[in-house]
Protein backbone atom coordinates (compact mmCIF):
# COMPACT_ATOMS: atom_id res chain seq x y z
CA UNK A 1 0.00 0.00 0.00
CA UNK A 2 1.36 3.46 -0.93
CA UNK A 3 1.17 5.42 2.28
CA UNK A 4 1.35 9.19 2.70
CA UNK A 5 3.53 10.04 5.69
CA UNK A 6 2.50 13.16 7.61
CA UNK A 7 4.75 14.79 10.19
CA UNK A 8 4.61 18.08 12.06
CA UNK A 9 7.66 20.31 12.13
CA UNK A 10 8.03 19.86 15.90
CA UNK A 11 8.34 16.07 15.41
CA UNK A 12 10.42 16.13 12.23
CA UNK A 13 13.88 14.58 12.06
CA UNK A 14 16.14 13.43 9.25
CA UNK A 15 15.96 9.86 10.58
CA UNK A 16 12.14 9.86 10.27
CA UNK A 17 12.43 11.29 6.77
CA UNK A 18 14.88 8.57 5.72
CA UNK A 19 12.66 5.90 7.28
CA UNK A 20 9.70 7.12 5.19
CA UNK A 21 11.80 6.93 2.05
CA UNK A 22 13.02 3.41 2.86
CA UNK A 23 9.42 2.27 3.36
CA UNK A 24 8.56 3.46 -0.17
CA UNK A 25 6.08 6.04 1.00
CA UNK A 26 3.83 7.47 -1.68
CA UNK A 27 4.50 11.00 -0.41
CA UNK A 28 5.75 12.92 2.61
CA UNK A 29 3.81 15.91 3.96
CA UNK A 30 5.63 18.20 6.40
CA UNK A 31 3.18 20.39 8.33
CA UNK A 32 4.45 23.86 9.26
CA UNK A 33 2.84 26.16 11.85
CA UNK A 34 1.03 29.26 10.57
CA UNK A 35 3.04 31.45 12.95
CA UNK A 36 6.67 30.37 12.89
CA UNK A 37 7.54 32.68 15.79
CA UNK A 38 5.68 30.32 18.13
CA UNK A 39 8.17 27.52 17.45
CA UNK A 40 11.02 26.99 19.94
CA UNK A 41 14.29 28.32 18.55
CA UNK A 42 16.05 24.96 18.89
CA UNK A 43 13.47 23.30 16.58
CA UNK A 44 13.80 26.13 14.02
CA UNK A 45 17.60 25.88 14.13
CA UNK A 46 17.47 22.10 13.78
CA UNK A 47 15.30 22.31 10.66
CA UNK A 48 17.56 25.00 9.17
CA UNK A 49 20.48 22.61 9.49
CA UNK A 50 18.46 19.77 7.93
CA UNK A 51 17.34 21.71 4.84
CA UNK A 52 20.64 21.25 2.94
CA UNK A 53 20.37 17.50 3.59
CA UNK A 54 16.82 17.44 2.22
CA UNK A 55 17.91 19.28 -0.90
CA UNK A 56 20.94 17.07 -1.43
CA UNK A 57 19.04 13.77 -1.04
CA UNK A 58 17.82 12.32 -4.34
CA UNK A 59 14.38 10.73 -4.10
CA UNK A 60 11.46 9.85 -6.35
CA UNK A 61 9.07 10.39 -3.44
CA UNK A 62 7.31 13.78 -3.65
CA UNK A 63 7.75 15.95 -0.55
CA UNK A 64 5.10 18.56 0.24
CA UNK A 65 5.18 21.43 2.72
CA UNK A 66 1.84 22.69 4.00
CA UNK A 67 0.80 25.34 6.51
CA UNK A 68 -1.39 23.92 9.22
CA UNK A 69 -5.08 24.78 9.53
CA UNK A 70 -8.02 23.20 11.39
CA UNK A 71 -8.85 20.72 8.64
CA UNK A 72 -5.27 19.59 8.15
CA UNK A 73 -4.72 19.21 11.89
CA UNK A 74 -7.93 17.20 12.13
CA UNK A 75 -6.69 14.81 9.46
CA UNK A 76 -3.32 14.57 11.18
CA UNK A 77 -4.91 13.87 14.59
CA UNK A 78 -7.23 11.17 13.27
CA UNK A 79 -4.38 9.53 11.39
CA UNK A 80 -2.18 9.65 14.47
CA UNK A 81 -4.89 8.03 16.62
CA UNK A 82 -5.36 5.32 14.02
CA UNK A 83 -1.62 4.65 13.90
CA UNK A 84 -1.20 4.56 17.68
CA UNK A 85 -3.96 1.94 18.01
CA UNK A 86 -1.77 -0.54 16.18
CA UNK A 87 0.14 -1.02 19.41
CA UNK A 88 -2.86 -2.51 21.26
CA UNK A 89 -2.20 -5.80 23.01
CA UNK A 90 -5.30 -7.53 21.70
CA UNK A 91 -5.25 -8.70 18.09
CA UNK A 92 -9.04 -8.55 18.01
CA UNK A 93 -9.01 -4.93 19.11
CA UNK A 94 -6.47 -4.07 16.43
CA UNK A 95 -8.54 -5.84 13.77
CA UNK A 96 -11.76 -4.17 14.91
CA UNK A 97 -10.19 -0.73 15.02
CA UNK A 98 -8.54 -1.22 11.64
CA UNK A 99 -11.86 -2.20 10.12
CA UNK A 100 -13.88 0.66 11.61
CA UNK A 101 -11.34 3.53 11.57
CA UNK A 102 -11.57 6.36 9.05
CA UNK A 103 -8.77 6.66 6.53
CA UNK A 104 -7.85 9.41 4.08
CA UNK A 105 -6.88 9.21 0.46
CA UNK A 106 -4.54 12.08 -0.48
CA UNK A 107 -4.75 13.19 -4.11
CA UNK A 108 -2.83 16.05 -5.73
CA UNK A 109 -3.93 17.95 -8.79
CA UNK A 110 -1.46 19.06 -11.42
CA UNK A 111 0.67 17.66 -14.16
CA UNK A 112 4.18 16.27 -13.92
CA UNK A 113 6.81 18.95 -13.30
CA UNK A 114 8.80 19.92 -16.36
CA UNK A 115 11.63 22.31 -17.11
CA UNK A 116 10.68 25.90 -17.92
CA UNK A 117 12.34 27.17 -21.07
CA UNK A 118 13.45 30.75 -21.76
CA UNK A 119 13.07 31.91 -18.13
CA UNK A 120 14.57 35.36 -17.55
CA UNK A 121 16.25 36.44 -14.31
CA UNK A 122 16.02 40.23 -13.92
CA UNK A 123 18.56 42.55 -12.31
CA UNK A 124 18.21 46.30 -11.80
CA UNK A 125 20.78 49.09 -12.02
CA UNK A 126 20.67 52.80 -11.16
CA UNK A 127 23.21 55.53 -10.45
CA UNK A 128 24.00 58.85 -8.85
CA UNK A 129 26.59 60.76 -10.88
CA UNK A 130 29.32 62.58 -8.98
CA UNK A 131 30.31 66.20 -9.42
CA UNK A 132 33.60 67.70 -10.55
CA UNK A 133 34.83 65.89 -13.64
CA UNK A 134 34.53 62.93 -15.95
CA UNK A 135 37.06 60.44 -14.55
CA UNK A 136 35.53 60.17 -11.10
CA UNK A 137 35.95 57.10 -8.87
CA UNK A 138 32.90 54.85 -8.62
CA UNK A 139 31.53 53.08 -5.55
CA UNK A 140 29.26 50.14 -6.35
CA UNK A 141 26.58 49.01 -3.87
CA UNK A 142 25.10 45.55 -4.49
CA UNK A 143 22.39 43.35 -2.95
CA UNK A 144 20.64 40.29 -4.37
CA UNK A 145 16.89 40.35 -3.88
CA UNK A 146 15.85 36.70 -4.34
CA UNK A 147 15.34 34.18 -1.55
CA UNK A 148 15.90 30.44 -1.28
CA UNK A 149 14.63 27.47 0.69
CA UNK A 150 13.61 23.84 0.39
CA UNK A 151 10.09 24.99 -0.64
CA UNK A 152 10.16 27.96 -3.09
CA UNK A 153 6.62 29.12 -2.30
CA UNK A 154 7.54 29.39 1.40
CA UNK A 155 10.88 31.18 0.88
CA UNK A 156 10.45 34.71 2.21
CA UNK A 157 14.10 35.53 2.92
CA UNK A 158 13.65 38.22 5.59
CA UNK A 159 17.30 38.39 6.63
CA UNK A 160 18.78 36.79 3.51
CA UNK A 161 18.43 38.95 1.72
CA UNK A 162 15.46 41.18 2.39
CA UNK A 163 17.61 43.06 4.90
CA UNK A 164 20.34 43.75 2.32
CA UNK A 165 17.78 45.05 -0.19
CA UNK A 166 16.17 47.29 2.44
CA UNK A 167 19.57 48.76 3.39
CA UNK A 168 20.49 49.41 -0.27
CA UNK A 169 17.18 51.17 -0.96
CA UNK A 170 17.54 53.33 2.16
CA UNK A 171 21.11 54.23 1.14
CA UNK A 172 19.79 55.22 -2.30
CA UNK A 173 17.28 57.55 -0.63
CA UNK A 174 19.82 59.12 1.74
CA UNK A 175 22.57 59.75 -0.80
CA UNK A 176 20.15 60.98 -3.45
CA UNK A 177 19.29 63.78 -1.01
CA UNK A 178 22.95 64.56 -0.43
CA UNK A 179 23.64 64.58 -4.17
CA UNK A 180 20.68 66.90 -4.82
CA UNK A 181 22.50 69.84 -3.16
CA UNK A 182 25.49 71.47 -4.79
CA UNK A 183 27.31 71.88 -1.48
CA UNK A 184 27.11 68.13 -0.66
CA UNK A 185 27.36 66.75 -4.21
CA UNK A 186 30.45 64.55 -3.79
CA UNK A 187 33.12 63.66 -6.34
CA UNK A 188 32.15 59.97 -6.45
CA UNK A 189 29.81 58.11 -8.77
CA UNK A 190 27.48 55.82 -6.86
CA UNK A 191 26.25 52.76 -8.75
CA UNK A 192 23.42 50.71 -7.20
CA UNK A 193 22.73 47.17 -8.34
CA UNK A 194 19.91 44.83 -7.26
CA UNK A 195 20.92 41.44 -8.60
CA UNK A 196 18.65 38.54 -9.47
CA UNK A 197 19.60 34.89 -9.20
CA UNK A 198 21.80 35.53 -6.20
CA UNK A 199 20.88 32.17 -4.69
CA UNK A 200 21.93 30.47 -7.93
CA UNK A 201 25.62 31.32 -7.79
CA UNK A 202 24.97 35.01 -8.42
CA UNK A 203 23.92 34.56 -12.05
CA UNK A 204 22.57 38.11 -12.34
CA UNK A 205 25.85 39.60 -11.15
CA UNK A 206 27.87 37.35 -13.45
CA UNK A 207 25.94 38.44 -16.55
CA UNK A 208 26.00 42.10 -15.49
CA UNK A 209 29.78 41.99 -15.24
CA UNK A 210 30.04 40.31 -18.63
CA UNK A 211 27.79 42.96 -20.20
CA UNK A 212 29.76 45.83 -18.66
CA UNK A 213 33.31 44.50 -19.02
CA UNK A 214 33.18 42.36 -22.17
CA UNK A 215 30.37 43.65 -24.37
CA UNK A 216 30.58 47.43 -24.15
CA UNK A 217 33.15 50.18 -24.56
CA UNK A 218 31.63 52.58 -22.04
CA UNK A 219 30.88 51.53 -18.48
CA UNK A 220 31.52 52.83 -15.00
CA UNK A 221 32.88 49.38 -14.13
CA UNK A 222 35.63 49.74 -16.73
CA UNK A 223 36.95 52.99 -15.36
CA UNK A 224 37.95 53.97 -11.85
CA UNK A 225 36.18 51.60 -9.42
CA UNK A 226 37.03 52.53 -5.84
CA UNK A 227 35.37 49.41 -4.40
CA UNK A 228 32.28 47.23 -4.58
CA UNK A 229 30.30 46.77 -1.35
CA UNK A 230 27.86 43.83 -1.28
CA UNK A 231 25.12 43.83 1.37
CA UNK A 232 24.00 40.44 2.67
CA UNK A 233 22.11 39.38 5.83
CA UNK A 234 22.17 42.57 7.88
CA UNK A 235 18.95 42.25 9.87
CA UNK A 236 20.11 40.72 13.13
CA UNK A 237 22.87 40.22 15.71
CA UNK A 238 25.32 42.61 17.40
CA UNK A 239 28.11 41.55 15.05
CA UNK A 240 29.14 42.99 11.71
CA UNK A 241 31.75 41.31 9.51
CA UNK A 242 33.51 42.63 6.43
CA UNK A 243 34.25 39.57 4.26
CA UNK A 244 37.20 40.02 1.92
CA UNK A 245 38.99 37.76 -0.56
CA UNK A 246 42.14 39.85 -0.30
CA UNK A 247 42.99 42.18 2.61
CA UNK A 248 42.92 45.80 1.40
CA UNK A 249 46.20 47.66 1.01
CA UNK A 250 46.85 50.66 3.20
CA UNK A 251 46.11 53.90 1.39
CA UNK A 252 43.54 52.33 -0.94
CA UNK A 253 39.81 53.28 -0.96
CA UNK A 254 39.03 49.77 0.29
CA UNK A 255 41.29 50.28 3.28
CA UNK A 256 39.69 53.67 3.89
CA UNK A 257 36.24 52.05 4.09
CA UNK A 258 37.55 49.39 6.48
CA UNK A 259 38.96 52.04 8.79
CA UNK A 260 35.83 54.19 8.61
CA UNK A 261 33.64 51.22 9.51
CA UNK A 262 35.89 50.56 12.51
CA UNK A 263 35.74 54.25 13.49
CA UNK A 264 31.95 54.57 13.24
CA UNK A 265 31.37 51.31 15.10
CA UNK A 266 33.74 52.26 17.90
CA UNK A 267 32.58 55.87 18.39
CA UNK A 268 28.89 55.78 17.55
CA UNK A 269 27.84 52.17 18.26
CA UNK A 270 30.16 50.66 20.90
CA UNK A 271 27.77 47.74 21.39
CA UNK A 272 28.50 46.59 17.82
CA UNK A 273 31.37 44.13 17.35
CA UNK A 274 33.00 44.80 13.98
CA UNK A 275 35.69 42.65 12.38
CA UNK A 276 37.20 41.68 9.03
CA UNK A 277 37.02 38.06 7.82
CA UNK A 278 39.52 36.95 5.18
CA UNK A 279 38.69 34.01 2.91
CA UNK A 280 40.30 33.30 -0.44
CA UNK A 281 38.15 32.51 -3.46
CA UNK A 282 37.99 28.75 -4.04
CA UNK A 283 37.35 28.23 -7.74
CA UNK A 284 37.11 24.48 -7.19
CA UNK A 285 33.80 24.88 -5.35
CA UNK A 286 30.59 24.53 -7.34
CA UNK A 287 29.22 27.75 -5.86
CA UNK A 288 30.85 30.92 -4.63
CA UNK A 289 30.72 31.79 -0.95
CA UNK A 290 29.76 35.48 -1.17
CA UNK A 291 28.63 37.83 -3.93
CA UNK A 292 31.80 39.94 -3.81
CA UNK A 293 33.73 36.95 -5.15
CA UNK A 294 32.03 37.47 -8.53
CA UNK A 295 33.71 40.88 -8.67
CA UNK A 296 36.98 39.56 -7.27
CA UNK A 297 37.22 37.04 -10.12
CA UNK A 298 37.07 40.01 -12.53
CA UNK A 299 39.78 41.79 -10.51
CA UNK A 300 37.50 44.44 -9.07
CA UNK A 301 38.10 45.37 -5.39
CA UNK A 302 35.08 44.07 -3.49
CA UNK A 303 33.83 42.84 -0.15
CA UNK A 304 30.61 41.78 1.58
CA UNK A 305 29.10 43.15 4.78
CA UNK A 306 27.11 40.66 6.85
CA UNK A 307 26.31 39.90 10.46
CA UNK A 308 27.17 36.25 9.67
CA UNK A 309 30.74 35.17 10.26
CA UNK A 310 30.56 32.24 7.84
CA UNK A 311 28.97 31.79 4.42
CA UNK A 312 27.96 28.28 5.51
CA UNK A 313 25.32 29.54 7.93
CA UNK A 314 22.05 27.63 7.28
CA UNK A 315 20.09 30.85 7.81
CA UNK A 316 21.07 32.02 4.29
CA UNK A 317 19.07 29.27 2.55
CA UNK A 318 16.06 28.44 4.69
CA UNK A 319 12.29 28.74 4.69
CA UNK A 320 12.69 29.49 8.41
CA UNK A 321 14.10 32.93 7.48
CA UNK A 322 10.86 34.80 8.12
CA UNK A 323 9.94 38.31 9.26
CA UNK A 324 9.82 37.28 12.91
CA UNK A 325 13.56 36.48 12.97
CA UNK A 326 14.62 39.89 11.64
CA UNK A 327 15.41 42.66 14.11
CA UNK A 328 14.40 46.19 13.09
CA UNK A 329 16.70 47.64 15.73
CA UNK A 330 19.71 45.73 14.36
CA UNK A 331 18.82 46.55 10.75
CA UNK A 332 18.47 50.26 11.51
CA UNK A 333 21.77 50.36 13.39
CA UNK A 334 23.63 48.56 10.59
CA UNK A 335 22.14 50.94 8.02
CA UNK A 336 23.39 53.92 10.06
CA UNK A 337 26.88 52.42 10.36
CA UNK A 338 27.15 51.76 6.61
CA UNK A 339 25.74 55.17 5.64
CA UNK A 340 28.06 57.04 8.03
CA UNK A 341 31.14 55.07 6.93
CA UNK A 342 30.38 55.60 3.22
CA UNK A 343 29.85 59.33 3.77
CA UNK A 344 33.16 59.63 5.63
CA UNK A 345 34.93 57.95 2.70
CA UNK A 346 33.17 60.02 0.05
CA UNK A 347 33.81 63.34 1.82
CA UNK A 348 37.26 62.31 3.10
CA UNK A 349 36.37 63.34 6.64
CA UNK A 350 39.13 61.52 8.51
CA UNK A 351 41.90 63.31 6.58
CA UNK A 352 40.08 66.57 7.22
CA UNK A 353 40.34 65.90 10.94
CA UNK A 354 36.64 65.26 11.60
CA UNK A 355 36.14 63.09 14.68
CA UNK A 356 34.49 59.70 14.51
CA UNK A 357 31.67 60.73 16.85
CA UNK A 358 30.28 63.26 14.34
CA UNK A 359 27.00 61.98 12.88
CA UNK A 360 26.12 63.10 9.36
CA UNK A 361 22.70 61.54 9.02
CA UNK A 362 20.65 63.31 11.69
CA UNK A 363 17.33 65.14 11.93
CA UNK A 364 15.73 65.34 8.44
CA UNK A 365 18.58 63.28 7.00
CA UNK A 366 18.42 60.46 9.52
CA UNK A 367 17.76 56.80 8.71
CA UNK A 368 14.00 56.26 8.79
CA UNK A 369 13.14 53.17 10.82
CA UNK A 370 9.53 53.17 9.68
CA UNK A 371 10.75 53.19 6.09
CA UNK A 372 13.01 50.20 6.75
CA UNK A 373 10.19 48.39 8.55
CA UNK A 374 7.82 48.98 5.62
CA UNK A 375 10.40 47.72 3.14
CA UNK A 376 11.07 44.52 5.09
CA UNK A 377 7.33 43.96 5.66
CA UNK A 378 6.69 44.30 1.93
CA UNK A 379 9.63 42.10 0.92
CA UNK A 380 8.58 39.32 3.31
CA UNK A 381 4.88 39.48 2.47
CA UNK A 382 5.46 37.27 -0.58
CA UNK A 383 7.96 34.56 -1.53
CA UNK A 384 10.90 35.75 -3.64
CA UNK A 385 12.43 32.51 -4.93
CA UNK A 386 14.10 33.18 -8.29
CA UNK A 387 11.93 30.61 -10.07
CA UNK A 388 8.82 32.58 -9.06
CA UNK A 389 9.99 36.01 -10.25
CA UNK A 390 9.85 36.54 -13.99
CA UNK A 391 10.55 39.87 -15.68
CA UNK A 392 6.90 40.95 -15.25
CA UNK A 393 6.77 40.13 -11.54
CA UNK A 394 5.18 42.75 -9.28
CA UNK A 395 8.25 42.56 -7.03
CA UNK A 396 10.60 43.42 -9.90
CA UNK A 397 8.32 46.22 -11.10
CA UNK A 398 8.05 47.71 -7.61
CA UNK A 399 11.81 47.57 -7.03
CA UNK A 400 12.35 49.29 -10.37
CA UNK A 401 9.85 52.00 -9.43
CA UNK A 402 11.51 52.53 -6.05
CA UNK A 403 14.96 52.91 -7.60
CA UNK A 404 13.56 55.34 -10.18
CA UNK A 405 12.37 57.64 -7.38
CA UNK A 406 15.93 58.32 -6.24
CA UNK A 407 18.36 57.27 -8.97
CA UNK A 408 19.09 58.12 -12.60
CA UNK A 409 19.43 55.84 -15.62
CA UNK A 410 17.56 52.93 -14.00
CA UNK A 411 17.63 49.94 -16.34
CA UNK A 412 17.05 46.22 -16.40
CA UNK A 413 19.48 43.39 -17.18
CA UNK A 414 18.08 39.98 -18.14
CA UNK A 415 19.76 36.59 -17.78
CA UNK A 416 18.58 33.52 -19.66
CA UNK A 417 20.14 30.09 -19.28
CA UNK A 418 22.26 28.83 -22.16
CA UNK A 419 20.12 26.31 -24.03
CA UNK A 420 23.09 24.08 -24.88
CA UNK A 421 24.81 24.10 -21.49
CA UNK A 422 22.48 25.72 -18.93
CA UNK A 423 23.95 26.87 -15.62
CA UNK A 424 20.53 26.73 -14.01
CA UNK A 425 17.22 25.01 -14.78
CA UNK A 426 13.88 25.95 -13.23
CA UNK A 427 10.80 23.72 -13.08
CA UNK A 428 7.09 24.44 -12.93
CA UNK A 429 4.43 22.87 -10.67
CA UNK A 430 6.03 24.33 -7.53
CA UNK A 431 2.66 24.69 -5.83
CA UNK A 432 -0.12 22.12 -5.91
CA UNK A 433 -3.47 21.51 -4.24
CA UNK A 434 -3.79 18.32 -2.23
CA UNK A 435 -7.28 16.94 -1.63
CA UNK A 436 -8.08 14.55 1.23
CA UNK A 437 -10.95 12.10 0.75
CA UNK A 438 -12.36 10.24 3.74
CA UNK A 439 -12.35 6.50 2.98
CA UNK A 440 -12.75 3.23 4.82
CA UNK A 441 -9.87 0.73 4.70
CA UNK A 442 -10.03 -2.21 2.32
CA UNK A 443 -10.43 -4.63 5.23
CA UNK A 444 -13.70 -2.88 6.07
CA UNK A 445 -15.12 -3.88 2.67
CA UNK A 446 -13.87 -7.43 3.22
CA UNK A 447 -15.45 -7.70 6.66
CA UNK A 448 -18.66 -6.14 5.38
CA UNK A 449 -18.78 -8.73 2.59
CA UNK A 450 -18.18 -11.52 5.12
CA UNK A 451 -20.93 -10.20 7.37
CA UNK A 452 -23.41 -9.97 4.49
CA UNK A 453 -22.48 -13.45 3.28
CA UNK A 454 -22.86 -14.80 6.83
CA UNK A 455 -26.24 -13.12 7.20
CA UNK A 456 -27.45 -14.53 3.89
CA UNK A 457 -26.07 -17.93 4.84
CA UNK A 458 -27.91 -17.92 8.19
CA UNK A 459 -31.07 -16.71 6.46
CA UNK A 460 -30.79 -19.49 3.89
CA UNK A 461 -30.31 -22.14 6.59
CA UNK A 462 -33.28 -20.78 8.53
CA UNK A 463 -35.49 -21.04 5.47
CA UNK A 464 -34.26 -24.56 4.76
CA UNK A 465 -34.91 -25.66 8.35
CA UNK A 466 -38.39 -24.14 8.28
CA UNK A 467 -39.27 -25.96 5.06
CA UNK A 468 -37.95 -29.25 6.46
CA UNK A 469 -40.04 -28.80 9.64
CA UNK A 470 -43.18 -28.12 7.62
CA UNK A 471 -42.67 -31.36 5.66
CA UNK A 472 -42.34 -33.39 8.85
CA UNK A 473 -45.54 -31.91 10.30
CA UNK A 474 -47.41 -32.55 7.08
Amino acid sequence: IRRCVMVRLADFSYEKYQKALRQSAGAVVIILPQNMSTMPQDIVQQFMELEPELLATETIVPVYFALEDEELLSIYTQTQISSSSQGSSSAAEVLLHTATANGFQMVTSGAQSKAVSDWAITSLEGRLTGAGGEDLPTIVLVAHYDSFGVAPWLSYGADSNGSGVAVLLELARLFSRLYSYKRTHAGYNLLFFLSGGGKFNYQGTKRWLEDNLDHTDSSLLQDNVAFVLCLDTLGNSDNLHLHVSKPPKEGSPQHALLKELETVAAHQHPDLKFSMVHKKINLADDTLAWEHERFGIRRLPAFTLSHLESHRSPARHSIMDMRSVSSLEGLSRNTKVIAEALARVIYNLTEKGVGGDLQIFTEQMQVQEDQLASLVDWLTAQPRAAQLLDKDSSIVNTLEYYLSRYLKDVKRHLVRADKRDPEFVFYDQLKQTMNAYRVKPAIFDLLLAVCIASYLGVLYLAVQVRQYSDKLIF
